[in-house]
């Protein structure tokens, strides 16, 4: 029985049978090493990916009964963070939690007001040629300064977290893994943050001007071997479409749902659905970054969904990202830019996925250039056709001519599945409340 035929089998009639078992256990993302039925223990199998590279990834797996917390609240949550140091340490999260419950106004210094800053820096007023300054501007930066303070959780060397049964997570808390080794984050549906004090930059966007937003909902920053699984990444209650417009520009309140940067190595991110966001992922966040970038941000990308998503799925600068048996998304009618972003020095592997564009999104957008990097595109299916990514892309965008060959070939990988059967198990598999 092949791959294909025992997946279905065990799908459609719910029957495990023995020649199938290994193969459940590839499809559950756990891969076919023997791992602890409590799914909090569970450490990134051996070869999956980047995050298995030397030491492995195992956070808060050997944790002792002290170190296993379960939290409720957003206060609980980053207090467990913080106990024990590094120390492993396993903290459960149990249903939703909301670090933003007070609402905006709870951060507002006094004297800010919309209005008053809407006023002061119309264009019309201000111009476009200088930054903003004077009361309005240092009264938001004083509110942005304590909405900083209270929505992000420093997550420390050593743990897992990992959210309780089908509907647990975090709305609009930013979880940062900074500065550390050896961290995991499962099943969870996170809800982006909302920035409530965007920044307006006059000067940005070709001296048009743009709203400017903080807040990712996971940063991997400086960090290594790091696992994020099986996790649903969404706007939730905030599309973008919700969003008002000031000066002609969307009020933009949203920024990343996850990016990996300055000097990150062997991040596995597997099993997860990213939906409905516009810039949803960077690896490397600057082409300045040389001096902590370069040989570093070594991620893998497997069997993840985006759905909904505008750009970055991910942009990618330096880095050995190796993304295969992903199922991407275009939907009818969505605002749409690019899947993959190459950027400098990068060397992508795009292999082995699967893309649905509605009608109308060509095929060639696929893939941007930002910078001459060359990549490897290969056995990737567009709509059930087998499709190169590269010469579609510079047959239609001749002024953005791609080069083909990454230099290197990824070895760390468990499963790979026909990607004409990914949709299927990425569709059945992927996003919070699906562990196996």
């Amino acid at each position: 029985m092949n791959v294909r035929e025992c997946h279905d089998h065990v799908i459609s009639r719910a029957v495990a049978v023995a020649g199938c078992a290994a193969l459940v256990l590839s499809l559950s993302g756990t891969g076919v090493h023997a791992q602890p039925r409590d799914p909090a223990r569970q450490t990134l199998p051996a070869g999956d990916g980047w995050g298995s590279y030397g030491t492995g990834t195992t956070g808060g797996a050997t944790a002792d009964a002290a170190h296993v917390r379960t939290v409720t609240t957003w206060e609980q949550f980053r207090a467990a963070l913080q106990e024990g140091g590094s120390d492993p340490k396993i903290i459960k999260v149990k249903g939703m939690i909301d670090a933003v419950s007070q609402g905006c106004d709870a951060f507002a210094a006094e004297g800010y007001d919309l209005g008053k800053y809407l006023a002061a820096y119309d264009p019309a007023v201000w111009g476009h040629d200088k930054p903003v300054s004077g009361e309005q501007e240092d009264l938001r930066a004083a509110s942005a300064a304590r909405q900083n303070a209270a929505v992000k959780a420093n997550v420390p060397a050593n743990t897992t977290v990992i959210g309780v049964g089908e509907n647990s997570g975090i709305r609009g808390g930013s979880l940062q893994i900074r500065s550390v080794d050896n961290v995991i984050v499962r099943n969870l549906t996170l809800e982006a943050p909302v920035d409530c004090f965007p920044q307006w930059d006059p000067t940005d966007d070709g001296n048009t001007g743009a709203w400017n937003s903080e807040y990712d909902g996971v940063v991997v920053y400086g960090s290594t071997h790091v696992w994020i699984d099986h996790n649903t990444l969404t706007d939730g209650r905030y599309p973008d479409s919700s969003l008002p417009a000031y000066f002609g520009k969307v009020y933009q309140q949203h920024d990343g749902l996850l990016d990996v940067v300055r000097g990150s190595d062997h991040v596995t991110v597997s099993w997860n659905s990213f939906r409905d966001h516009d810039k949803t992922m960077l690896i490397g966040n600057s082409d300045s970054a040389t001096a902590d970038d370069t040989g570093k941000l070594k991620v893998t990308l497997h069997h993840n969904r985006f759905e909904g998503i505008v750009e970055r799925a991910p942009r990618v600068r330096f880095g050995q990202v190796d993304s295969y048996n992903n199922h991407f998304v275009v939907t009818k009618g969505q605002k749409w830019g690019y899947v993959y972003g190459i950027g400098k020095e990068s060397r992508l592997v795009a292999e082995h996925n699967a893309f649905t564009l509605a009608p109308g999104h060509s095929p060639a957008k696929i893939l941007k250039k930002w910078s001459e990097a060359p990549l490897t595109a290969a056995d990737n299916y567009v709509n059930g056709r087998r499709t190169d990514l590269v010469a579609v892309h510079n047959a239609e965008i001749p002024g953005e001519t791609l080069q083909t060959g990454a230099g290197w070939t990824p070895t760390l990988r468990t499963v790979v599945h026909p990607p004409k059967a990914v949709p299927g198990i990425v569709g059945q598999r992927a996003g919070a409340g699906r562990i196996r």
